[in-house]
């Protein structure tokens, strides 16, 4: 490691005296604090795996890598890091580093939309051997999918999400089953004058590539072919988007539609003027602390189907951690980030931090159902659940099918599947990493 010391005298003044020793003396400590950071605990034969994950403020990350440190018996700690809370910000951070090779980082918290492309850069190492046998073992089929890239896999799944219908049981006694039934319960409920709105995000960001994903797979269609190499879309993304229109301009539409993210739609739920919520599994908690009288009130339902004949395919979100091509301990960071999706730090992560886990056995364990008591449903919903395209272009593809339906009130769903046809056809022969 190099230090420099941009010391410069003032012009046409001179040095009080005993200056440059009275520097020199506060520069030392500086360096020495330094050259200690570049020799990490080597030195004392104990290296420290750098973990970079979102920020998470349960406190179960951090006791996590404090459980692995441990178990390690000396051989290696866990530091965790937290990146910026917006997906987009935490990207951003690990592109610019790992593109620059930078060798202090060792396990890496990716997006469940991330796997494809940093596999593509090299920027990750793959999965084989024993690491694979213990990362596939008991692990969900789905979110499997999203750490693998060309039939290899590229990271191990930390932990899982997927959306519910959450609805107030004093105004929908029977929950709908399709999304022409809640939306003509919307439409009763308005009539008679009661809370009648069915919050979704429907911004212009990943929530809205999120809703279009989930209609286009539960009306049997795709956003790519299976191989990845062009778009499929076709029919059933035509209906995806008339479905997103037609709420929309619905009476069950939000007057902030447009605007609303996941937070958004939770507090216009707790405020008491809807009767639908599509959303993840931290709205039943935050619905307890936040209006005890509504939660009373609160249930959970499998998501809405397209056809009442097929399931419905909601997309899964998460975490999968992945060990850096340029760490400079491999080895351990895959032991590592075994540990830290293991059993009990799994178990940890869900109940602390409302994280679904990615392991089959703990939806039977009874400390998970206590605080999850819509478990069953959580794991019914993943184990049909959709993934987001698989491509190293996937965040260009986001970022043309969001564009292209925002607002939803605007859609034109011929029009719109043809401009994100055409958006994601480019977005697939273009070469590089997106910045």
């Amino acid at each position: 490691m190099h230090a420099k010391s941009g010391f410069r005298p003032v012009a046409g003044k001179r040095r009080p005296k005993g200056t440059r020793r009275l520097r020199m003396l506060a520069v030392l400590p500086l360096l020495a604090s330094m050259l200690a950071a570049c020799g990490d605990d080597e030195g004392a034969g104990r290296p420290t795996l750098n973990w970079y994950n979102f920020p998470d403020d349960s406190g179960a990350l951090q006791e996590a890598a404090d459980r692995c440190s441990q178990a390690s018996n000396g051989r290696y700690t866990i530091s965790y890091h937290k990146l910026p809370r917006a997906a987009d910000g935490q990207r951003q951070q690990m592109v610019r580093r790992l593109a620059a090779e930078d060798d202090s980082l060792d396990i890496l918290g990716l997006d469940v939309t991330w796997a494809a492309e940093f596999a593509e850069a090299r920027w990750i190492r793959e999965w084989t051997g024993a690491a694979k046998q213990q990362a596939t073992e008991g692990t969900l089929r789905v979110p499997l999918q999203t750490s693998t890239w060309k039939d290899k896999l590229y990271a191990v799944p930390y932990n899982t999400n997927t959306q519910l219908l959450w609805y107030r049981k004093d105004l929908v006694p029977t929950p709908p089953k399709t999304w022409s039934e809640m939306m003509d319960m919307a439409r009763e409920l308005a009539r008679q004058g009661k809370p009648h709105y069915v919050e979704i995000q429907g911004a212009q960001y990943e929530g809205l590539t999120v809703w279009f994903n989930t209609l286009i797979n539960s009306a049997g269609g795709s956003i790519l072919n299976p191989s990845a190499t062009e778009p499929s879309l076709g029919p059933p993304a035509v209906r995806a988007a008339g479905l997103m229109r037609d709420l929309a301009n619905s009476p069950a539409a939000d007057p902030s539609l447009s605007n609303q993210m996941e937070d958004q739609n939770r507090l216009a739920m707790e405020s008491g003027v809807a009767a639908f919520e599509l959303n993840y599994p931290f709205v039943y908690p935050s619905m307890q602390t936040n209006n005890p009288e509504l939660f009373k009130n609160f249930r959970w339902a499998p998501y809405p189907r397209v056809d009442a004949n097929q399931v419905a395919r909601p997309t899964i979100g998460g975490i999968n951690l992945a060990v850096s091509a340029y760490s400079r301990h491999p080895d351990l960071a895959f032991e590592a980030a075994l540990c830290l999706r293991n059993r009990e730090n799994q178990l940890t992560a869900a109940v602390e931090g409302g994280l679904p886990p990615t392991l089959r056995s703990l939806y039977d364990e009874p400390s998970l159902i206590k605080a999850y008591p819509f478990a069953e449903d959580v794991l019914a919903a993943l184990e049909s659940a959709s993934v987001r395209p698989l491509t190293p272009a996937y965040q260009n593809i986001s970022i043309a099918i969001s564009h292209t339906l925002s607002p939803p009130s605007g859609i034109k769903p011929e029009s719109a599947v043809d401009t994100i046809r055409e958006q994601i056809d480019e977005a697939l022969r273009s070469e590089g990493v997106i910045p």
